[in-house]
């Protein structure tokens, strides 16, 4: 059967991932060499696209995992950022109340003239 042009265009946009599994390799280089001599059959596609969704769908879930990791690690780190925030407005306040005690003993020891 002619190729499908776009299972060409797909296999194509598969292609252009870097694929670790042996598996999905294996399904890719056939599909490009079907390709390659200009006839796909139902049976090579459908083998195929099997491949494709069962790598792409375990990616999927690998990503989806990994970002809602990095979200709970964000949500930590921004915890911390604003009790930092907040802790660092109770010093400064801290800082300028005793400044202003400081400098009111200073003016009261200093002997009046």
């Amino acid at each position: 059967m002619p190729v499908d042009a776009s299972f060409a265009r797909l296999t194509a946009q598969i292609g252009a991932f870097h694929i670790t599994d042996a598996a999905m390799r294996r399904a890719q280089e056939r599909a490009e060499a079907a390709i390659a001599r200009g006839d796909v059959n139902e049976t090579e596609m459908r083998a195929y696209l099997g491949a494709a969704r069962r790598y792409f769908s375990s990616f999927d879930r690998e990503a989806r995992a990994h970002l809602r990791d990095v979200d709970r690690r964000l949500t930590r780190a921004n915890q911390i950022v604003f009790n930092l925030t907040a802790e660092r407005g109770v010093a400064v306040k801290r800082i300028e109340a005793t400044g202003a005690v400081l400098a009111a003993l200073a003016d009261a020891e200093t002997p009046a003239q």
